[in-house]
């Protein structure tokens, strides 16, 4: 996402996460890269709110799913 580029894929395709398997090293070794498929609207809201608030759209991302697991559980469990 932050080259810019728009998948050729339509929005309605819908397709689980990815695991890239890319590590880091360092503070944050614990992280990995994961690839979505995003609606191209919800894109372009990000990359707005982004740009606005001088936010990486990665921590929004960290932070939704952080939101998430709260709602749901963090073990899978049903609200």
């Amino acid at each position: 996402m932050q080259d810019g580029n728009i998948s050729p894929l339509s929005a309605d395709t819908v397709s689980a996460p990815v695991d890239s398997g890319e590590r880091r090293s360092g503070p944050e070794a614990d992280v990995v890269s994961t690839h979505v498929l995003v609606a191209e609207e919800q894109v372009q809201k990000l990359r707005e709110l982004s740009r606005r608030t001088r936010i990486a759209q990665s921590e929004y991302l960290r932070e939704a799913v952080e939101d998430l697991l709260a709602k749901y559980g963090r073990n899978g469990g049903t609200p």
